[in-house]
């Protein structure tokens, strides 16, 4: 038993928000331990038990909710309206989960298509696979751990989670309201660890599916250890917003300076790249801009507060740099730009005249920073939106249908959100990306799929 442990800081200012003691490789194990010894009652619970047990999680949750809020605001530096959504968030997709459990259906086939199946039906049933190891990242804690959990259960599959380390207390409230809900016992388990313990829930052979959440890089060096082992990965992105020049530009400046900045930009799917038609280029800005200094930087406890810190004060850091670079390299800053205090804090940004090579447009800046640029027709925009390695989810902001679903069709991603941002989601929708950001889909609905095995019998009726 290791008695190693680690201290969680608030990204605002460093204060103790509390600690939590470290799984080692033997703890790790015995988690897989405790799923395989669980995964037939878990696999044989009745589906009305199963989603008993998610509508009490749910339940606990909102009992909880603003005790939860306040220490997720702590630990995650989310400002704490934007805290108490996720909690909200993470109740609904339980709910969502309680539901989907009583709904999981099969098919009865006809086989004789041919000569040999005459007389002969098949049926299809879903069967959980079982352990599942789950990794989440920091940026939703909660929410992110209710999309591997709830799926799981509402299966009646057996999971292991690794909560991320910047702020797992939150990730481990949620593991007791899990604990006390009437699941079988070992059948969910989370673990704080090191990333170096935790590849034992990518190496051991029990382990049927690995689901995780994080950077683009470590998901594929997952998947390139990950053997035989089914694999589901949600992963970055740098996602463009395109602006047609028939637009709302009111409405779409105003969804923009949200979907950049909110909880600091550090979600997959926060507004990064927009495009704007150039007979609407400076409109744009004119309204963009204004409403981006409006927002509010500060303290996370008050509700009023928009912008956070950023997770960790080499993530400001590291931005700092990119925007020095792409000014040195021609960039102009609209807004922003600066680190008040010099700490975790970056005031929320507006880069116009960058080019698609600098690191703000080609890799995911996971920050309070959005890059502006005209385009000059739909084409050039589709092209300049595609021309990333990643793709998760576009915003598209259009009055013409036609054109809404050319985006659909020619936009290479997970999902297009028209007249809206890409942080725009829905928690039961199918939800992953294209190319870089991942492989299949989260909801619940779909999660279910990712965690099950299709098996078909034949029954000879004659």
């Amino acid at each position: 038993m290791t008695t190693e442990s680690s201290v969680i800081r608030a990204p605002h200012d460093g204060s103790e928000v509390g600690a939590v003691r470290l799984a080692g490789p033997a703890e790790v194990r015995a988690a897989l331990d405790a799923n395989v010894a669980a995964a037939t009652a878990c696999r044989d619970l009745p589906a009305y038990q199963r989603a008993a047990a998610l509508r009490k999680v749910a339940d606990g949750l909102v009992a909880a909710r603003d005790d939860l809020a306040h220490t997720l605001a702590l630990e995650a530096g989310k400002p704490i309206a934007q805290a108490r959504l996720e909690i909200d968030r993470a109740a609904f997709v339980f709910r969502d989960g309680a539901e989907e459990a009583t709904r999981i259906e099969g098919e009865v086939l006809p086989v004789d298509s041919m000569p040999a199946g005459a007389g002969r039906i098949a049926i299809t049933r879903r069967f959980p696979l079982s352990p599942i190891a789950a990794i989440t990242p920091f940026n939703f804690p909660v929410l992110l751990a209710a999309h591997k959990i709830a799926p799981a259960m509402a299966c009646g599959a057996a999971l292991t989670l690794k909560p991320p380390p910047q702020d797992p207390l939150t990730s481990l409230k949620l593991a007791e309201l899990v604990a006390e809900s009437g699941y079988p016992s070992g059948g969910i388990n989370v673990v704080p660890c090191h990333v170096e313990v935790a590849q034992i829930l990518i190496e051991d052979p029990r382990v049927r599916l690995i689901t995780f959440t994080g950077s683009a890089k470590a998901g594929w060096a997952i998947r390139s250890k990950a053997g035989t082992k089914r694999v589901a990965l949600e992963l970055g992105g740098n996602a463009a917003v395109i602006v047609e020049p028939d637009a709302d530009i009111a409405w779409a400046a105003t969804r923009c300076a949200a979907g950049g900045y909110t909880y600091s930009g550090q979600s997959c799917i926060s507004t990064q790249r927009i495009f704007v038609h150039e007979s609407v280029y400076t409109s744009f800005l004119d309204a963009f801009i204004p409403r981006v200094q409006q927002l509010k930087v500060g303290d996370v406890l008050d509700p009023a507060t928009d912008v956070g810190p950023m997770i960790s004060l080499a993530a400001a850091e590291r931005v700092e740099r990119w925007i020095g670079d792409a000014v040195r390299a021609g960039a102009k800053i609209r807004a922003g730009g600066t680190r008040p205090g010099g700490g975790a804090f970056l005031d929320p940004t507006v880069l116009v005249n960058t080019t698609p090579e600098m690191s703000v447009n080609c890799e995911e800046v996971f920050a309070p920073l959005v890059t502006v640029t005209p385009y000059k027709d739909t084409a050039q925009a589709i092209a300049a939106a595609n021309a990333s390695p990643y793709g998760l989810q576009a915003g598209v902001f259009t009055t013409n249908i036609h054109t809404m679903f050319r985006f659909h069709r020619e936009l290479d991603v997970g999902g297009v959100n028209g007249n809206d941002i890409p942080g725009f989601r829905v928690d039961r929708l199918p939800y992953g990306g294209a190319k870089a950001s991942g492989l299949g889909r989260e909801g619940v609905r779909y999660a279910i799929e990712e965690m099950t095995e299709l098996r078909i019998l034949t029954l000879k009726l004659d």
